[in-house]
């Protein structure tokens, strides 16, 4: 079995001690230069991670805000369970506000809160326990279902294929496997031989400075592209199918993911090669018909205009920056999720397999 990246965790002051603890990520702004790790008890620090993608991938954000609710209350003076409750809500609230996208961060801290109001008549010492054992079971949870991704996304991939992927779906964005590169990681565990060509993904280059280094620290063979070169390796046929993550996934299948996504559907498309999303059912938002109805985040004209450090564009250029855009459902060939290889129509098969035990 691969050697796994813990991405984040939970780590105690003292050995065998959960309470008082800190959390403890990659400050993924630092790769692929140094590892730098970041641990923290400071319920701020926990938002700016969030916010300023030193974590960054939708289940390890969700991971990052259930641990971040835990290290917000670990030390309060709360007399009784339901005062703790009443500040698991605020902590929640806050660091709800760090991100619009990725549903996994809002499903996380909806478990929160439901313990701590299912809870709230237990003693404080008590359900300060069973938080830090939820945000644990969340971070477990996460892993095995990436796992099982990898399992059931691997029986899509023969010996000698290549995958493209965009952005970073892999250990990086998750507990500690990924969900996108995870198919990737099991078949060569299982001993087929899997390449990658990965786009760099501007503005931020997650695919350069993450997913070039993760594969290259796990030996798998890697070619970095330019984000435009994605069509033209699909046309000189060295792409058998395409794999990419998910920040929120509507009812009906349309998914949103890193922007540039869309286009290498599209691309993908033209040339008869198979598109799939992969994500954990965490990552599914029934409530939402289409994904027209998905919050797109925008982010700061500086993340374009001073690319590699400098300013790279004129001073007062407009710019439009959203993170994130929406391959529809139509363009998708498949979901893979922790239930299994989900297909058209999405509708009902994203249903089942949430209803699934």
């Amino acid at each position: 079995m691969r050697k796994t990246l813990r991405t984040i965790e939970w780590v105690g002051h003292q050995p065998g001690a959960l309470l008082p603890g800190k959390v403890r990520l990659i400050d993924q702004t630092r790769l692929p230069a140094k590892l730098v790790w970041i641990q923290t008890a400071d319920l701020r620090k926990i938002w700016t991670a969030i916010k300023t993608l030193q974590v960054r991938g939708a289940p390890a954000i969700g991971i990052a805000a259930a641990m971040g609710v835990v290290a917000a209350v670990q030390k309060s003076r709360a007399r009784t369970g339901a005062e703790l409750a009443t500040e698991v809500e605020r902590a929640a609230d806050y660091l709800a506000t760090s991100r619009p996208t990725a549903v996994n961060l809002f499903w996380a801290l909806d478990v929160m809160r439901r313990l701590a109001r299912a809870s709230h008549a237990l003693p404080p010492a008590e359900l300060k326990h069973r938080l830090v054992a939820a945000a644990l079971k969340i971070r477990d949870d996460d892993a095995a279902m990436c796992r099982a991704i990898g399992r059931h996304g691997a029986k899509l991939l023969k010996d000698g294929d290549t995958v493209l992927t965009h952005c970073n779906a892999g250990g990086l964005a998750t507990a500690e496997f990924g969900t996108a590169l995870a198919p990737i990681y099991t078949a060569r565990e299982q001993g087929r031989d899997i390449r990658v060509f990965a786009d760099e993904t501007r503005p931020l280059l997650q695919g350069a400075r993450l997913t070039a280094w993760e594969l290259g620290q796990a030996g798998v063979d890697v070619t970095l592209i330019c984000d435009h070169t994605a069509a033209q390796v699909m046309k000189e046929g060295r792409i058998d199918c395409v794999m990419v993550g998910a920040d929120r996934i509507a009812a009906n299948g349309d998914s949103a993911n890193k922007i540039g996504t869309y286009s290498v559907a599209l691309a993908a498309q033209a040339h008869g090669i198979p598109f799939y999303v992969l994500a954990p059912t965490s990552t599914f938002d029934l409530t939402l018909a289409s994904g027209g109805k998905i919050p797109i985040e925008e982010r700061a004209a500086e993340e374009v205009t001073h690319g590699f450090g400098r300013r790279t564009a004129p001073r007062g250029v407009k710019v439009y920056a959203p993170a994130f855009d929406v391959t529809p459902a139509r363009l998708i060939a498949g979901i893979v999720c922790e239930k299994g290889v989900l297909r058209p129509p999405f509708g009902p098969a994203l249903r089942r397999a949430c209803a699934a035990g």
